[in-house]
C-alpha cells in the first residue's frame, strides 16, 4: 500500500490508528454532522499543539515561487492524505502564512487561521478511510517568519529553511510532527542567476517565460516535515562518487565553491567510516549545504540535518579538518538516528543526538583529536561526562524526559552518549553493535520511541534490559557505571546550572559537544 510509514504501538496512539487504512476510498459525499472535528493535537510531550489527528498524510507535493524583488514566496502545497475517522472539519498546522484559497477535493472549502492552525470546513462531511487532496494556495514574506522563530534562513541571493523542531509549518501548511512521515515532491520556480534546490534527486528542470527557471525534486523515502530542506541562491551543484557508487552532491555558493573544497572532498571517507558501522547509507544521496550566509543572526547552530543534505555557515566548514571532522560525522549520522528513523516524540530526541554525538566522538579519538576539553579517549570522556550525570539530571531532567526549554541541552547529546556507553559495557561491544543494526534495520523509513529501542536491546542481547535503561533514561540519580566501580558521581549543587547547549528556535549541534 502507498502508506509505506510503519509506526509502533506507542507512535499509533499519538496519531490514531492506521492499521484500518486501505487502498479502497469511499465516496465523498457522507452528510455533514456525522463525523466530527478531527484532534488538534498528536499529544506529544514536549511540543503537545503540533501535529492533526484524524488522518495521515501520504504525500505532499510542494510548488513554491521566489520573487527576488519582493523577496516573497507564492505557495502551492497539495496534500494527498487519508482519514482515518470521519470528519466534519480537519487541520493542519500554518503559522506566518497568507493563507489565499483551500480546496478539498477541488472544491473550494472554508478555512480560518487560530493560533499555529489552518482549520479547513470541507464542503461535505469526509468519510473514514478516505483518500483525499487538498490544496492549499498562500503566499509567505520569509524576513517575517525568519530565524530563529520562524524556519527560514535569509541569506542575500534568496534563503534556505530549517524546520527542526517545531518550525516547518512556518514554511508551508503541514501536519508537523515526526510520526506523519510522508512522500515529497518539490517544484521551485527562481529567476536566471538562481537555482532551486531541495531534499532528494533532481528529476526535471523547465525552461519557463520571463527568464524564469523551475527544479523539480522528488524523495526516494519518506520524510518528517522537520527534515524538508528548500534552498534558493546562487549555488554551483559539485557531484562526486560516495561508496558503492552513492551520488553525493553538494550545493554550494558559486563564489566560495573552490574555498569549500577540502571540506566537501571528507564526506566519501565519512561516509565510508560510518556504513562499516550501521550498514548501507539508507537514502538516494548526500550532501552539504553551506548556504550563503555567515551573518551571526542567520541560525544559531553549527550543523543542521534535513534529509539528504546537511545545512551549515560556509566559515564553519573553512577550518582544518581536526576542527570539522566529527561535527560532519554527527550530522551524517543523522541519517541513521533521526531521519531514516525518526524520534516518535520529541521527548526521544536523545535517540537522534546521543547517537549522533556518540559515533561522532568514536571518530574523533579514533583519529587523535582531542576534544572541547582536552580529552583524547572515550573512556576518558565517558569518566567526565558520569562525574556531572547527577548534576545535569538535576538541571535538565533525566535524559529521555526533557521538556520545550531544555529539549537540545547537553543531556540529550553528551548525556545520551553515557547512555549508550553504559549499555556498551553491559552488554558488550559486539552485541551492542547488533542491537545498533537491529534498530535501524526494524524502524527504516518510520518513527521510533524510547520502550522501542529497548524491546529492540532487550530481544538481541537475550535479556530484559528495561530496568537496566529505564533506570539510565529516566532516572533522577545516576546509576552506578557496569565495569567502572571506581567511577563517582560529583554530588549535586544547587547553585550550579549547567549552561543551556541551544538559545532560540532551532535545534543546536553544538560545537561545545564534541
Amino acid at each position: 500500500m502507498r502508506y509505506r510509514t510503519r509506526v509502533t504501538a506507542p507512535a499509533a496512539a499519538l496519531i490514531g490508528t492506521a492499521a484500518a487504512l486501505t487502498m479502497g476510498s469511499p465516496a465523498l459525499a457522507a452528510p455533514r454532522g456525522r463525523g466530527r472535528e478531527g484532534a488538534e493535537t498528536l499529544g506529544d510531550p514536549v511540543f503537545p499543539t503540533l501535529g492533526n489527528g484524524g488522518y495521515r498524510v501520504l504525500a505532499y507535493d510542494l510548488d513554491l515561487a521566489y520573487d527576488p524583488t519582493t523577496k516573497l514566496v507564492d505557495g502551492t502545497v497539495t496534500t494527498e492524505l487519508r482519514t482515518t475517522e470521519a470528519l466534519t472539519r480537519f487541520s493542519l498546522d500554518a503559522r506566518g502564512l497568507d493563507i489565499r484559497t483551500v480546496r478539498v477535493q477541488g472544491r473550494r472549502a472554508e478555512f480560518e487561521q487560530a493560533d499555529e492552525k489552518l482549520r479547513i470546513t470541507p464542503a461535505r462531511t469526509l468519510p473514514a478511510k478516505a483518500r483525499v487532496t487538498v490544496c492549499v494556495e498562500y503566499s509567505v514574506d520569509p524576513s517575517r517568519a525568519a530565524a530563529p522563530t520562524g524556519g527560514w534562513v535569509l541569506t542575500p541571493d534568496g534563503f534556505a529553511v530549517c524546520g527542526q523542531p517545531n518550525l516547518a509549518h512556518t514554511v508551508f501548511p503541514c501536519n508537523d510532527h515526526p510520526t506523519d512521515k510522508a512522500d515529497f515532491t518539490f517544484r521551485i520556480t527562481v529567476p536566471d542567476g538562481l537555482r532551486g534546490v531541495a531534499n532528494g534527486q533532481l528529476v526535471r528542470t523547465e525552461r519557463l517565460d520571463g527568464d524564469r527557471t523551475a527544479f523539480s525534486y522528488r524523495s526516494r523515502s519518506p520524510m518528517a516535515t522537520e527534515l524538508v530542506q528548500i534552498t534558493v541562491g546562487d549555488y554551483v551543484v559539485k557531484e562526486r562518487p560516495g561508496p558503492h557508487g552513492l551520488p553525493l552532491r553538494d550545493i554550494v555558493p558559486t563564489a566560495r565553491a573552490a574555498a569549500l573544497e577540502p571540506a566537501l572532498a571528507l564526506t566519501p571517507g565519512l561516509v565510508d567510516w560510518l556504513e562499516q558501522r550501521l550498514g548501507a547509507y539508507p537514502f538516494e544521496t548526500y550532501g552539504l549545504l553551506p548556504c550563503n550566509s555567515d551573518a551571526p543572526d542567520a541560525f544559531d547552530f553549527t550543523g543542521l540535518e534535513t534529509q539528504t543534505l546537511t545545512l551549515y555557515k560556509p566559515n564553519f566548514l573553512l577550518q582544518e579538518e581536526s576542527k570539522i571532522g566529527s561535527h560532519m560525522m554527527h550530522e551524517l549520522v543523522h541519517s541513521w538516528f533521526g531521519n531514516s528513523v525518526s524520534p516518535a516524540t520529541w521527548a526521544d530526541l536523545w535517540l537522534n543526538e546521543g547517537h549522533a554525538d556518540f559515533y561522532g566522538l568514536l571518530y574523533r579519538y579514533e583519529r587523535g583529536w582531542a576534544d572541547s576539553i582536552g580529552l583524547t579517549t572515550m573512556e576518558a570522556r565517558m569518566k567526565y561526562t558520569y562525574a556531572l550525570g547527577d548534576q545535569w539530571r538535576h538541571d535538565s531532567g533525566p535524559v529521555a524526559a526533557p521538556n520545550a526549554v531544555n529539549l537540545f541541552d547537553n543531556q540529550r547529546y553528551v548525556g545520551g552518549v553515557l547512555v549508550l556507553y553504559a549499555l556498551r559495557e553491559f552488554i558488550g561491544e559486539d552485541t551492542f553493535n547488533a542491537v545498533e543494526r537491529a534498530f535501524l534495520a526494524r524502524y527504516r523509513d518510520s518513527a521510533a520511541t524510547t520502550e522501542d529501542y529497548i524491546a529492540v536491546a532487550s530481544k538481541v542481547s537475550r535479556q530484559d534490559l528495561s530496568g537496566f535503561l529505564r533506570d539510565w533514561l529516566y532516572g533522577t540519580a545516576t546509576p552506578r557505571m557496569p565495569g567502572h566501580p571506581d567511577w563517582t558521581v560529583t554530588p549535586v549543587n544547587p547553585s550550579l546550572t549547567v549552561p543551556h547547549s541551544r538559545t532560540g528556535g532551532h535545534h543546536h549541534d553544538n560545537s561545545a559537544t564534541l
